[in-house]
């Protein structure tokens, strides 16, 4: 290897290499989940200065049919609208505008429906539409016209419920996690839990927006059928930092990063009271994801919670939390995903966090220390000192995992304890997998203890709840010694037979049940019939 490096790579021409319609398939796989992807709907709402959006479930009967998203923000004519269709189409931004790369419609909508479809008008021009249809854009990038006709029927739909005079609707088609079959409650079902986590995420990256007197988000249901409203609410902002009270009386406070290539970079540090059960504090995730560092872009949250490298979450500090407006240009030390949830951070930014001081002179550091200090008070304070346990994993409730985390500190690096159904012979309740760190419980009581209730991965949160706080001590050993082994047998055959006790109760009252089927009541005595009409 004897010739000289060279620095820049010489070249011979250019060619013109245009995407192979595939690309969509590609853009359409960026990973987006459907909280985020419906965020991101809302933000094209924002950017066109929209003052309502509606968020419309639409079903017949128990059937799940579109999704719509509707605003009153400014319209788009005809040229608009097909940059705004086209993958990575250009158009300038406003400097505090939420898009960045032009395909976060197109993206976020084939990600989640097998066709899209927009609608939309400005004051001076007719409604106009564009639908992508995930089948025929593999084709060759073949975007369909929407009918002109249907177009303003759709815009005339939403009249005054958001759209006044100009306004646009998105409409998603064949959304692929919708119930395929809705029967038995299931689209009910589906729709609580839905729409629960998208009003949780859109409460939280868009809480300083809900903020605003002149903005509202609401969501509703409604059958296309019978007409009929089943849901219509407003979104209320989830701020991360809206604590009654400080943790400590010094906080918030302001800190300055100074990061060579972008300049001073500020950060406010907030400690939350320790045992908060607000939604604020609580509902942003688990004990590790929701402290350190919560970045906005334009006001609008794109990471909530993590250190970034920085260094890695511990239990201690929970209360610590820092919001960080991004400067207007990051540079390559602050790069934001596509999907807009999540900031990867260069070194320089954890460099910079060394030196970084607040106003009196008081460091980055000393803040982590007392964001700590006020956890550990807060436990000494309540009188106890738990030890550290193996948390819980696969097969337990998210809530219920929060609220161990919450309680009791954890071994660090260590596999979670897993929870599953499996069959088990008729004389044990549960038995205990070391090697894969599970416990088992006996699926032939799944029915009975579940009372006729669907079950699935996370089910029956009370029983796993007391089976964990039972069990997970022996995990935490290499072996059994005499006297826990006698707790195992005693607690095996309580168990056993109050679940052979529910399993009975259960098939008494099916057998109740059908009998209440098959054998007609009584006709009621003479005296006892209803009169409907009494003659005067």
């Amino acid at each position: 290897m004897t010739s000289k490096w060279q620095y820049e790579v010489p070249t011979a021409g250019s060619k013109h290499l245009p995407p192979d319609s595939r690309y969509m398939e590609a853009l359409s796989s960026q990973g987006y989940g459907f909280e985020v992807a419906v965020a991101d709907l809302v933000d094209n709402s924002i950017d066109a200065g929209a003052k309502d959006v509606v968020i419309h479930f639409l079903r017949d009967g128990d059937q799940l049919v579109s999704l719509l998203v509707i605003d009153d923000g400014e319209g788009m004519a005809e040229d608009g609208l097909d940059v705004a269709m086209t993958v990575g189409g250009r158009r300038d931004y406003d400097a505090q505008a939420l898009g960045m790369f032009g395909t976060g419609l197109k993206s976020a909508s084939l990600s989640h429906a097998a066709s899209v479809t927009v609608v939309s008008k400005t004051r001076r021009t007719r409604a106009v539409g564009r639908r992508w249809v995930m089948e025929r854009a593999v084709e060759g990038f073949q975007c369909d016209i929407v009918d002109a006709d249907f177009a303003q029927s759709l815009i005339d739909r939403y009249a005054s419920r958001p759209i006044v005079w100009e306004g646009t609707v998105i409409r998603w088609d064949g959304v692929k996690n919708f119930p395929r079959h809705g029967g038995g409650g299931q689209t009910d079902r589906y729709l609580h839990r839905t729409i629960n986590k998208l009003g949780l995420h859109l409460g939280l990256y868009l809480h300083r927006f809900l903020a605003r007197d002149d903005f509202n988000i609401t969501i509703a249901v409604e059958d296309v059928s019978s007409g009929t409203e089943y849901m219509n609410f407003g979104l209320q902002p989830l701020d991360p930092f809206a604590y009654p009270v400080s943790g400590h009386r010094e906080y918030p406070l302001r800190f300055t990063a100074d990061v060579p290539s972008v300049g001073q970079v500020p950060m406010t540090a907030h400690i939350w009271p320790a045992r908060s059960s607000l939604d604020e504090y609580k509902a942003v995730g688990s004990v590790m994801d929701r402290q350190g560092f919560y970045f906005y872009r334009h006001n609008r949250l794109v990471q909530a919670g993590g250190w970034n490298g920085y260094r890695q979450p511990e239990q201690h500090l929970a209360l610590a939390r820092i919001a960080v407006d991004l400067p207007s240009k990051p540079g390559e030390v602050f790069r934001l995903t596509v999907r807009k949830d999540g900031v990867e951070t260069g070194p320089e930014f954890a460099s910079a966090l060394e030196t970084a001081c607040a106003g009196d002179d008081r460091t980055f550091g000393r803040f982590m220390e007392e964001a700590e200090a006020v956890y550990r008070d807060a436990r000494k304070r309540a009188g106890a000192t738990r030890k550290p346990v193996i948390g819980p994993g696969k097969g337990f409730d998210p809530a219920v995992k929060d609220a161990i985390e919450e309680e009791l500190p954890r071994i660090p690096r260590e596999e979670p304890i897993a929870i599953r159904w499996r069959f088990l012979d008729d004389d044990v309740f549960f038995d205990i997998d070391r090697d894969s760190r599970t416990i088992v419980l006996n699926r032939r009581f799944r029915e009975a203890v579940l009372g006729g209730r669907r079950g699935g991965l996370n089910d029956a949160p009370l029983l796993k709840s007391l089976m964990y706080l039972l069990l997970h001590r022996v995990f935490e050993k290499e072996y059994s010694g005499s006297r826990e082994k006698d707790n195992l047998q005693l607690w095996q055959a309580v168990l056993l037979s109050a679940a052979q006790s529910e399993a009975d109760r259960a098939a008494r009252d099916n057998l109740q049940s059908w009998k209440s089927v098959l054998v007609p009541p009584p006709a009621p005595a003479a005296d006892d019939r209803i009169v409907d009409d009494v003659p005067g």
